[in-house]
């Protein structure tokens, strides 16, 4: 299997409001791909795409369980600490729940947590030791030997 995500598809309870946190809220751009039932959304060389949850869950196979921690949190890294604060008021503004304003944390970043409408769990992070590159991309070290 190559080594790379092309694409997180989040399970939604309605369409029309993810769209709007989303794309109104947020302001990111749906790609004309999509339709009234799917979205899809270029979110910097990986696609997010916004699908019906019962929908998915049937497609998958698997039962859908409801909410709750889903063992899953999406991240989102930004170039201060300033940003971070800035990319949670925003995403709250839009109709997301804070979930843990910024703050210095222990493995040395500078991170704090929303939940969209949907209860998606989101993580807007500043860390040191990942710098973002020109295009806003994590750079990595290279691969372990």
């Amino acid at each position: 299997m190559d080594q790379r995500i092309t694409m997180v598809t989040l399970g939604v309870a309605d369409m029309a409001r993810a769209r709007r946190f989303y794309c109104e809220g947020l302001g990111w751009r749906e790609s004309a791909a999509g339709n009234e039932s799917v979205a899809f959304i270029e979110a910097g060389g990986v696609v997010l795409g916004l699908y019906g949850r019962a929908g998915l869950a049937e497609d998958a196979g698997v039962p859908d369980d409801g909410n709750g921690f889903r063992g899953v949190a999406l991240a989102h890294n930004v170039a201060s600490e300033a940003d971070v604060d800035r990319v949670l008021e925003e995403a709250v503004a839009a109709g997301a729940t804070l979930v843990k304003p910024g703050e210095k944390v222990f493995w040395g970043g500078y991170s704090g947590y929303f939940a969209d409408p949907d209860g998606h769990l989101w993580e807007v992070a500043r860390n040191p030791f990942s710098p973002l590159d020109a295009d806003g991309r994590m750079t990595l070290p290279p691969p372990k030997d």
